[in-house]
């Protein structure tokens, strides 16, 4: 038999997905570790969302040197979901075999290129703009499914800690790190205002690049890779070699589970392939609203209500503050009432709040902000429910394919929703596409989430 492999206890998750009952423990995180994985994976995904959202902040400014009007602007914004879904979706299974740690430096890395390439982007012959824009910025898939991989990550990671208060409070806590969403957004307004006159757009993006680079170095150095995919890895090897009865025993041992299917067929046997389902058309048809609101935040601000550029970045500033604080209490939220009527919950407020924001009487600076800022504070925060919901819904073997590809599925919401956007736009004007298009798709994936599975009647 081989070695026992370091690690934790068996997270009460994973007990849903147990061969046996556990006689071996993984090794314990310790309580530094613990902080030491949290700090860095907030640091990647805030990173991350800094240049992702840099080109939303900055596309009506990159609009003129582009020569592209609203409606063409938008359409780019959709190409480029195109190929960041390509992406995208080849990330899951590779966090399966490289492990957490190197998947993190993965596509934090796909955040350096793409921050550095767009910096040097061509605006001339027009083709050769749109191209370029469209290449370069689908690399962002890489630095966008961060957040699965953290999802991931840190499921693993809270299930093994020493610190009895994460442990308790999963959700809680790892809603801290995914508020690194509304956390790289408000960075990118606040470059946006402070210094776009004096950098331009293209160095801004060198400034977005370098954080990126420094950050890789530090998670190749401090990061360390969790217990359960140390066992997986194990396993595999057995089983490669020939040793199949020595891998199931050790899983026995271990109480967890491996199968010999691959991670992307194994999300979708029976016990886990409805809440893949219900969770991928979720995510479809919320990112309609994060794309718009979000994503677009300035476009919409400047051309369905009227506010001006400048104004639009220190609105959104004082907005994604908020928006954070969302992420803490649903991330509070979900660890006492269910993550899964957290999220119903909120996503429905959510677009109530932003089809009133656009209605024709908020038309004061105060009335927009808090009703937007109402708005995002339900269609962000419930991310910090749904990503560690994901992750509680997969067993090992397959978990970072199982929240990566559900998390990729927010590219066909980006490019279904833009397409939508873009024709209503054309159509009417950018007030009337956000309505329809991104506030009814927020309220109507809160309806849908209502199929889903809690993880309490999960089996697998």
């Amino acid at each position: 038999m081989s070695a026992p492999v370091p690690g934790q206890p068996v997270p009460a998750t994973e007990g849903l997905l147990q061969a046996g009952p556990p006689r071996r423990q993984f090794a314990p995180f310790t309580r530094r570790e613990t902080n030491t994985a949290m700090v860095l994976a907030l640091l990647a995904w805030t990173i991350a969302v800094f240049d992702y959202g840099l080109f939303g902040t900055l596309l009506p400014a990159m609009q003129g040197d582009f020569g592209w009007d609203d409606s063409t602007a938008y359409l780019v914004n959709t190409l480029i979901a195109i190929g960041t879904a390509i992406v995208a979706f080849g990330v899951g299974p590779v966090i399966d075999r490289l492990g957490r740690r190197r998947g993190m430096m993965v596509t934090i890395g796909g955040t350096a290129v793409a921050s550095a390439l767009t910096a040097i982007l061509p605006t001339k012959p027009a083709w050769a703009g749109v191209t370029s824009v469209v290449a370069v910025r689908s690399l962002g898939g890489l630095g966008f499914s961060e957040q699965s991989v953290n999802a991931t990550y840190l499921n693993e990671v809270f299930a093994v800690t020493e610190d009895e208060r994460k442990r308790a409070r999963p959700g809680l806590w790892y809603a801290f790190v995914q508020g690194g969403w509304p956390l790289g957004f408000l960075l990118s307004s606040a470059l946006a205002l402070v210094a776009l006159d004096t950098l331009g757009w293209r160095g801004m993006y060198v400034v977005a690049a370098i954080p990126a680079v420094v950050l890789i170095v530090v998670i190749g150095k401090k990061l360390r890779e969790t217990p359960q995919f140390q066992l997986q890895q194990q396993l595999s090897r057995l089983k490669a070699e020939g040793r199949g009865a020595e891998a199931q025993q050790l899983a026995a041992d271990y109480g967890v589970e491996h199968s010999d299917s691959a991670p992307i067929a194994r999300i979708f046997q029976p016990g886990l392939r409805r809440n893949t389902i219900v969770l991928s058309a979720a995510w479809i048809i919320n990112f309609f609203g994060i794309n718009i609101f979000s994503v677009l935040g300035t476009s919409v601000l400047a051309n369905a209500k009227g506010v001006e550029l400048s104004t639009a970045f220190w609105m959104l500033i004082v907005i994604n503050l908020g928006a954070y604080f969302g992420y803490v209490f649903h991330g509070w939220l979900g660890d006492r009432i269910g993550r899964k009527k957290t999220i119903v919950i909120g996503w429905m407020i959510s677009g109530l709040a932003f089809a009133t924001m656009l209605a024709p009487f908020v038309d004061s600076a105060a009335l927009i902000v808090t009703t937007y800022a109402v708005g995002l504070f339900f269609l962000v925060g419930p991310y910090a429910a749904i990503l560690f919901y994901m992750g509680e819904c997969y067993p090992t073997d397959c978990r970072g394919t199982g929240t990566v590809i559900i998390g990729a599925m927010s590219q066909p919401g980006t490019i279904i929703g833009g397409f939508l956007f873009t024709a209503v736009t054309a159509a009417s004007d950018t007030g009337t596409a956000a309505l329809w298009v991104g506030a009814l798709g927020t309220f109507v994936s809160g309806l849908l989430m209502l199929f889903a599975k809690p993880v309490a009647e999960l089996k697998h």
